[in-house]
């Protein structure tokens, strides 16, 4: 049996089982099952967010945009302990450390697949002593009081089981004066209602979204200063992310190199994804996207 048919197999299995699945770090787990590093959109990373797009033409240059932004934001010093909650492939950690020179990265994830692969990259890499990829949840995090400076969810939040119980466990976990950072998929207020999403490119909501976690902007903000931070700010990127990723796929879809390079079923998918352009965009007007950053106070 070739490879490509043995991951697709594998790839609809897991669906099944996204679909079947009620614990939501188990369904989240196995969603990321489906996608290991040759069932990605990208073109030379491993990168699996949607991008930040000003100047961009590629998705790869766009989620790495979409780091540094979590990272400016954050403003990650070179003695800093970053704890990275859902890292993917590590994609973000190893260019954190080449242009941000922070002292440790702890990445904490719950896809055994992405802890394997990343860990293996950060061996082959050298960076074993500073970058450490291990299995933790988001709402337990496996770290001691006060003993991280900086806290980042890149485009993983809305799958924790809470993400208020994660913004929690974030301030706990920070010293005082550290600083949490977010880049978050969230509803527009008076957006569409999540189970009328019919867009089979963001249908995935519907599913991996729960309604604990499907608040707009505001919201967000109040539940931060609730969990105990301060100088909160939840800011909308949604103009920069939602349609240059949209018209990227289009593009994607045409590039005979994409095709020649994918599955017959993973280009289908995607295919079928991005079929109905009108009703996607339309769809996407309900969405924003944020990037949020808040601080725990020095005194308690």
């Amino acid at each position: 049996m070739k490879l490509s048919l043995w991951e697709d197999l594998r790839m609809l299995g897991n669906l099944f089982l996204v679909r079947t699945t009620s614990d939501p770090e188990k369904k989240t787990a196995r969603l990321y099952e489906m996608y290991p590093p040759d069932r990605l959109v990208v073109e030379d990373t491993n990168y699996y967010n949607l991008g930040y797009w000003p100047g961009c033409t590629k998705l790869d240059e766009a989620a790495q945009a979409l780091a540094d932004e979590v990272a400016d934001t954050a403003e990650f010093k070179p003695d800093d302990t970053i704890l990275d909650v859902g890292f993917g492939y590590g994609d973000q950690d190893f260019h954190w450390i080449d242009k941000y020179g922070p002292s440790k990265i702890i990445g904490i994830n719950i896809t055994k697949t992405h802890i394997r692969i990343a860990t293996d990259r950060a061996k082959e890499r050298g960076l074993t002593d500073r970058i450490d990829f291990r299995e933790g949840s988001a709402t337990a995090i496996p770290l001691p009081d006060n003993s991280v400076d900086k806290v980042v969810a890149l485009e993983s939040a809305f799958h924790f089981a809470t993400r208020a119980d994660f913004f929690a466990e974030a301030h706990r976990v920070l010293r005082p004066g550290g600083v949490l950072v977010t880049a978050d998929i969230i509803p527009m207020e008076g957006g569409k209602p999540k189970a009328d999403i019919r867009s089979h490119a963001i249908k995935w909501i519907r599913v991996m979204i729960d309604d604990a976690n499907w608040y707009p902007r505001k919201r967000y903000g109040e539940i931060l200063e609730s969990a105990g931070f301060e100088s909160v700010e939840v800011r909308s990127i949604r103009d920069e992310v939602y349609e240059p990723w949209r018209e990227y796929h289009v593009r994607r879809l045409q590039d005979p190199t994409f095709k020649s390079r994918s599955s017959k079923l993973f280009y289908k998918m995607v295919a079928v994804a991005h079929r109905d352009q009108d009703l996607l965009k339309d769809e996407l007007t309900s969405l924003d996207y944020v990037v949020s950053a808040a601080r725990k106070p020095q005194k308690p």
